[in-house]
């Protein structure tokens, strides 16, 4: 252990004297490590390393520093090989002319008028790039493309690459055919885009539109900037022009029975106006008052009504008074009418001429491509000692088929498959030339009918409904009916296709679907073809001892004059086989309280039967037609009474109670004020309750129907 004096004792001892090659040493060794010291990155202490940010903004810099250099070159590499490929196959498919006459650009004018647009927002921009892919894959493709009639693909939008949506028609000049409603035309809302000029177009002017295959390729142009949309963003597109001709008439009223105690009318057993009133609920507007009509909406649907016993008489007639579900104080008078229908092994011979509208209109796919679908439905329905005949018109008239034996079903699908749209609606020469081969191949005792199926007016020829009128009824005399199917929507003429269809002793149907095509031509084929009865009339004499007012509801188109039932020169419509023909009476009980009209202020002045004969019958219902080789009519008579009472509206049965419910519908749509208060719910529940039997599900479309024009009415 030491102590304090030896450490006395080497404190004081003095330090020895620093060598000469120590000092050296340490020197050297002073500047090696100042040396290394000002080499070195490493400083003394700890290394102090980089933040989260600084390392992220230190990498992004290093990154674009290199992209600047690379995109160029790889941009460069990329669209030099592509542009040129393009270029090549441009200019050896459509090489340039340099005579002041020609351009080498694609202009909008170029463009096809067939490719509808869609409807969606415009889509932003295409890069360079993607253009340049774009371009090479078009070239690519074209063949195949030429070689379709319609894109597997959805095709993009004629929208320009600086523009949008709605600047492609107003560039093209040409209407465009909305998709929601086909064959509608909308008008041009904004002028054509300007011409190109300079390099692009040498002369100056604009292209017409062309049909070559080099004016089928894409719509975007490779050559030149199109001008910005000058439709505002927040404007609604324009809505289609609507050329359909629908005749206006007004709902019947309520009559005094004891002013006007006798109602006369012809019976309808068309089924257009339901099929139109379908097409513009499933479109997504409620229809227009005057298209919808109501006794055509009832006998659009079979019905199981009783028919006669045996073909001596052509129908039977059940007549039932019932309580009204929209007004309790009132009654409905329902008249169903069942035809005989004719067994298949019993029907007479077909010869049919189909007279088929192929002008430029029908080149829509609701209407020539459907229509036809529709007739090879019906040329498989036939029999083989059948005969069809086709005569087509636009401009001029032509046939296409002679008559032929429905045998040569091979024939007949060719000469179908064939027929192509275009041309104006020559419809008076196409009439003349289908009765000609109908005269032609006529079967004595058989249906001889010309089938005419169009979208529209006759825009050459015989233009007035009243001149057509006349000329049907002269070739109706000759024992040739005519029948006319409308397709599609826009140009239809319904106002034309009603005055045809009843003087030419035939149907008019309205064909929307395929599906509707089945219904008219292959289901309801009997009803459609063969007529068991001519010229049905029916007149309903009320009893104002029983009855204060009535009101026929539907059958507005069809009235007659009192005095026209017992003419036999007065034309009126057919019944088919096994066609159902209901029309219905509300009817005002005397002192129930629900009297519209005052009563006569000189009592009754027109009553002279003292209350005492017939006064227990609400009405007498009287029936004249003709048999289809007739002239002159026969008297079918029923009186109605209380026996033919029903005594709640439940115990009705259900094809009644589904008839009316289809009444109700019809005239909720016409805005009726019996049904003001009665509301869709209502007519549901009574249509839903009563749908029974329904193997084509007819019924069931008809509820989706109420539900639709429920929502589009605003639950009214």
């Amino acid at each position: 252990m030491v102590d304090d004096s030896e450490l006395n004792r080497l404190r004081d001892i003095a330090a020895p004297a620093p060598a000469q090659d120590a000092k050296a040493r340490a020197f050297e060794a002073a500047l090696r490590a100042y040396d290394q010291e000002n080499i070195s990155s490493v400083t003394q202490g700890s290394v102090g390393g980089l933040r989260l940010t600084e390392r992220a903004q230190k990498l992004w810099s290093e990154i674009m520093q290199k992209k600047l250099i690379a995109t160029p070159a790889l941009a460069g590499l990329v669209a030099l090989p592509i542009a040129g490929y393009a270029t090549f196959h441009l200019l050896r498919e459509q090489p340039p002319k340099f005579g002041g006459d020609e351009k080498i650009s694609e202009t909008l004018a170029d463009k096809p008028a067939t490719v509808r647009p869609t409807t969606a927002q415009p889509k932003p921009a295409p890069t360079g790039l993607e253009k340049d892919k774009k371009a090479d894959a078009d070239v690519e493709s074209r063949d195949a493309t030429d070689a379709l009639a319609a894109p597997a693909s959805p095709q993009k939008s004629e929208s320009t690459v600086a523009g949008g949506a709605a600047q492609q028609e107003s560039a093209t000049g040409a209407p465009r055919q909305d998709a929601a409603g086909a064959g509608r035309v909308i008008t041009n809302i904004a002028p054509p885009a300007p011409a190109p000029t300079g390099e692009f177009a040498l002369d100056g002017t604009t292209s017409a539109p062309s049909t070559s295959r080099a004016a089928r390729m894409p719509a975007e142009s490779k050559l030149m900037v199109q001008p910005p949309s000058t439709l505002p963003a927040d404007q609604m597109q324009p809505q289609p022009e609507n050329r359909d001709r629908i005749e206006d008439f007004k709902t019947n009223p309520v009559h005094a029975a004891l002013e006007d105690p006798v109602s006369t009318f012809s019976i309808d057993v068309d089924t257009a106006s339901y099929s139109f009133v379908r097409s513009s609920l499933k479109q997504g507007y409620l229809p227009q008052a005057d298209t919808v009509r109501v006794e055509e909406m009832i006998n659009y649907f079979p019905y199981d009504w009783k028919g006669p016993e045996s073909a001596s008489t052509p129908f039977n007639s059940t007549v039932s008074v019932m309580p009204t579900p929209w007004n309790t104080q009132t009654r409905l008078m329902h008249v169903a009418i069942k035809g005989f229908d004719v067994k298949p092994a019993e029907q007479p011979k077909a010869n049919l001429v189909f007279l088929i509208d192929v002008s430029g209109s029908m080149d829509e796919p609701d209407k020539l491509p459907l229509l036809k679908s529709a007739f090879r439905l019906l040329v498989s329905k036939l029999r083989a000692d059948d005969t069809i005949s086709i005569v087509t018109y636009a401009g001029d008239a032509g046939t296409v088929l002679e008559p032929t034996k429905a045998a040569e079903k091979d024939k007949i699908l060719s000469a179908i498959d064939n027929l192509t749209p275009g041309g104006s609606t020559a419809g008076e020469a196409g009439i003349n030339e289908a009765y000609r081969l109908a005269q032609k191949s006529f079967v004595k005792d058989g249906v001889n009918r010309v089938m005419l199926a169009t979208d529209g007016d006759f825009n050459v020829g015989q233009t007035d409904d009243d001149d057509l009128k006349r000329l049907i009824e002269s070739e109706r005399k000759t024992g040739v009916f005519l029948s006319v199917f409308g397709f599609g929507r826009g140009n239809l003429n319904d106002q034309m296709m009603q005055t045809i269809a009843q003087n030419g002793n035939g149907t008019a149907a309205y064909i929307d679907t395929l599906a509707e095509a089945e219904k008219v031509l292959v289901e309801d084929a009997s009803s459609t073809l063969f007529t068991i009865a001519k010229d049905v009339k029916i007149q309903v004499e009320f009893n104002p001892n029983k009855v204060s007012e009535y009101r026929l509801i539907g059958y507005e188109t069809r009235a007659l004059n009192r005095e026209d039932f017992n003419n036999d020169r007065v034309d009126a419509g057919d019944i088919g086989s096994g066609h159902s023909v209901t029309a219905i009476y509300e009817i005002t009980p005397k002192g129930s309280g629900a009297e519209q009209i005052d009563p006569l202020r000189y009592g009754q002045a027109s009553v002279d039967n003292g209350g005492v004969a017939n006064a227990d019958e609400y009405a007498f219902v009287k029936i004249r037609y003709k048999l289809p080789n007739e002239d002159v009519s026969k008297l079918i008579t029923t009186p109605v009474t209380s026996a033919n009472e029903v005594s709640s509206f439940d115990q009705a049965s259900t094809d009644q109670r589904f008839s009316v419910a289809v009444a109700a519908f019809g005239q909720k749509l016409r805005d009726e004020d019996a049904t003001a208060k009665f509301g869709y719910d209502k007519i549901m529940e009574i249509a839903t309750a009563a749908r029974g039997a329904d193997p084509f599900g007819y019924r069931s479309e008809f509820l989706s129907l109420v539900r639709l024009a429920s929502a589009l009415g605003g639950n009214r």
